[in-house]
């Protein structure tokens, strides 16, 4: 789940960011089902919950023990910038990619479970895909790769 603070970033986010990250820690469970939308890889299609709000990207996929095949997490941020993410509160390994908007992955990164350990963007984007861990090698996707169906820019 990323952790709302940017690095390069807006005072307000940064707030923002801590404010709601102050709350997680109430947190107990995992969030409700997000809505969902597919997307494509080459020949695999992936169904993916939409957190598409501070509230709902800072807890992300904590506390889920496990998800579907070929289900993911899709976070959409309003503004490219470096995303950071971290495991705290999630005992499901999970892999991450950073995502252009034309949908090309620009990294991926395996995360370990309940860990704090930040893994961030190596440039500005506005999405990333979390899958369970080790998909995209399964897959056959590594960085280069093209996403079909994000959500269009505002």
């Amino acid at each position: 789940m990323p952790l709302l603070f940017r690095l390069h970033g807006h005072f307000i986010a940064t707030f923002l960011g801590l404010a709601l990250a102050s709350n997680v820690g109430a947190q107990s469970g995992p969030q409700p089902t997000l809505p969902t939308t597919r997307l494509t890889a080459g020949m695999h299609i992936i169904t993916a919950e939409l957190a598409t709000t501070p509230q709902s990207r800072t807890i992300g996929m904590m506390f889920r023990e496990k998800t579907a095949p070929n289900h993911g997490m899709l976070f959409v941020f309003e503004y490219k910038a470096q995303q950071c993410f971290w495991m705290r509160n999630t005992p499901l390994p999970l892999s991450i990619a950073f995502i252009e908007d034309d949908g090309t992955i620009l990294q991926i990164n395996d995360m370990t479970p309940k860990n704090d350990t930040l893994h961030c963007s190596q440039r500005p984007v506005r999405f990333a895909l979390e899958m369970e861990q080790g998909w995209f090698a399964r897959k056959g996707l590594a960085v280069g790769a093209k996403l079909g169906g994000l959500p269009a820019s505002r």
